[in-house]
């Protein structure tokens, strides 16, 4: 699957405009890490996009979050099955097996957090966060209380150190911040 035949597929199924914004910070990420661990940018950059798929249909019925979005991209076809596991893991119906698979799972509540942090900072730019301001915020238990810290913290698991993972981060969600609204 094309990223443009994902991005249309995202905007069909999520109106949201902050979940769209959410799916583009993720799949900035996950490009980000792809990139750096030597991996395949499209396909993980393609998990990071179209993990919330269902969001908007399943939010009150989490069980069958990331389910219903496994199920969607296997009628489509043409999706790699390791995105599809990588989708149905983040939300922990199955275990994250892959790196690919770890880095969507702690990445998707860190990007939230970049973005309550970014509302925080006196400039309000993705850019002018450095990862000790970001690091306080994790540290501050009632911020951005959504952002499981116990799930961002599991970046340990594809051995990098949480200050590392923030920094990588934030550097990947400001390259496209004007996209997020910043």
């Amino acid at each position: 699957m094309t990223r443009e035949k994902a991005l249309k597929i995202l905007k069909e199924n999520l109106k949201n405009r902050n979940l769209q914004k959410h799916c583009l910070a993720v799949e900035a990420g996950m490009r980000h890490f792809a990139k750096y661990f030597g991996e395949d940018e499209d396909l993980w950059g393609l998990a990071g996009l179209l993990h919330d798929l269902d969001y908007e249909e399943t939010k009150d019925d989490f069980d069958k979050h990331g389910i219903k979005t496994a199920e969607m991209l296997e009628e489509m076809g043409g999706v790699d099955e390791k995105v599809i596991y990588a989708i149905k893991a983040h939300p922990g119906h199955v275990e994250a097996k892959s790196k690919m698979d770890k880095v969507l799972y702690a990445l998707d509540p860190l990007t939230g957090l970049v973005i309550a942090a970014t509302l925080m900072h006196p400039e309000k730019k993705i850019s002018a966060l450095d990862k000790d301001f970001l690091r306080r915020r994790f540290n501050a238990k009632r911020f951005a209380a959504g952002a499981n810290r116990d799930q961002i913290s599991s970046c340990q698991e594809f051995d990098m150190k949480l200050e590392e993972f923030l920094e990588h981060t934030i550097e990947a969600m400001a390259a496209i911040e004007k996209e997020l609204g910043f």
